[in-house]
């Protein structure tokens, strides 16, 4: 994956002067042989469940963080995401230049309510585009099982945007670990789950997306039988 990084981000660089679908190509296929390297190496498939609660058009994603599987695979599920990022990323040599040429959100969490007020008003231009804003609401990656708090963040994204908010639960870091290079063999599911509708009061909307994202997720912490498509 790294290695492909490197190599695909210094070909494909010219195609940063251009529109951004010519990054998103390049893209594209680098997710494809991630994906395959994924299966072929690893035996890591991924399924993809609530498929009828994708969203077309503008949306709030708010999603279960466990590993870096999900930053690719929403660009690989959704129609034309934006994902909420860390500031320190966009300074990254190849990923930081592709985030950022693909119109993803920056935030500076050491800048205070300067940083949400600039996080808010990219969300709201990326929504005004017909495009999906993700955010991981618990802001870190999180172990299979393990809690950490719902962040206001997203609280002031579903205010400002005044769209819908479709909760995922995922079960990634059964197989690919928030840290470290082991990978397991097995499926990855990603659940998107009914919508929550724009306009509930801010406390109501927290407490119905925190319930629905951790009931959903520690329902999929045992891995999943059957057959899996990718």
């Amino acid at each position: 994956m790294y290695g492909l990084m490197a190599v695909m981000g210094l070909l494909c660089s010219p195609l940063l002067l251009g529109p951004r679908t010519w990054a998103r190509g390049c893209f594209a296929v680098y997710r494809r042989l991630v994906f395959g390297g994924l299966r072929a190496l690893c035996g890591i498939r991924f399924e993809v469940r609530g498929a009828e609660h994708i969203p077309q058009g503008p949306a709030l994603v708010a999603s279960k963080h466990q590993s870096m599987f999900e930053t690719l695979a929403f660009w690989h599920i959704l129609p034309d995401p934006a994902i909420i990022l860390k500031k320190e990323l966009k300074y990254l040599p190849f990923f930081g230049w592709y985030a950022m040429k693909l119109k993803n959100v920056a935030v500076d969490r050491s800048a205070g309510a300067s940083a949400l007020k600039a996080m808010l008003r990219a969300a709201r231009e990326r929504a005004h585009e017909g495009r999906q804003v993700v955010i991981f609401p618990q802001g870190t990656r999180v172990k299979p099982g393990e809690a950490e708090s719902y962040k206001p963040g997203v609280a002031g994204l579903y205010g400002a945007m005044d769209v819908p908010c479709v909760p995922v639960a995922l079960n990634s870091g059964l197989y690919w670990p928030p840290s470290g290079f082991v990978r397991k063999p097995g499926t990855i599911i990603i659940e998107f789950l009914p919508p929550i509708p724009a306009g509930l009061p801010r406390a109501r909307f927290m407490g119905e997306l925190e319930t629905r994202i951790e009931t959903a997720s520690m329902a999929l912490l045992e891995p999943p039988q059957g057959n899996a498509s990718a």
